[in-house]
């Protein structure tokens, strides 16, 4: 009569099949994480527009639930979809990158340019209000980004940012900061 032992290292060839069929399902399913991550959004975003407080004077057909509601359950939607689809054997397929070139370096000049930009507009929309951020967010934006035009970037930045405060704080009743400009707007 043999008895068992209980060394780990003598462990014959079928002892660590347990964990390398979890393993290997878990690769073959991976995209289930992705269900997870849109699960996890969709509930958050559920659960913060119906706790928001609104007041029923507010309130009309379309409130400020209504986006949240519609995007959370959207995205629960989309998590059980996909999660069938994986569940059935469904695959994504890989990217063929036509348009990346993936021995180029990353443009981390570009990526820090634009950081800068949205830093520095987020810091600069209350002082200044958001017509002179917004239009100092889009010409830097357009500089990161490659344009050199000093002629007309920075008139067309105006134009746009000037456009959306009007649209915002004028046809939305969305209030944006007016800084400076308020009187003059």
């Amino acid at each position: 009569m043999t008895t068992p032992t209980t060394d780990p290292g003598a462990a014959g060839p079928g002892a660590g099949e347990p964990a390398a069929g979890r393993r290997s399902w878990m690769r073959e399913h991976s995209e289930l994480g992705v269900c997870v991550l849109l699960s996890a959004l969709g509930v958050l975003l559920l659960t913060d527009a119906l706790t928001m407080d609104v007041d029923i004077a507010q309130r009309g057909p379309v409130g400020p639930r209504t986006v949240p509601v519609v995007v959370g359950g959207g995205l629960l939607v989309v998590a059980a979809l996909l999660a069938a689809d994986v569940l059935r054997g469904g695959r994504g397929r890989a990217e063929t990158g036509e348009d990346v070139d993936l021995s180029e370096p990353a443009d981390w000049r570009t990526v820090l340019l634009l950081t800068g930009v949205f830093l520095g507009a987020a810091v600069l929309i209350e002082p200044l209000g958001f017509p002179v951020a917004g239009a100092l967010l889009f010409w830097g934006a357009a500089f990161a980004l490659g344009s050199r035009r000093p002629d007309r970037d920075p008139l067309i930045a105006a134009v746009v940012s000037f456009v959306t405060y009007a649209v915002f704080d004028n046809l939305l009743g969305v209030p944006l900061p007016g800084g400076p400009l308020m009187g003059v707007l």
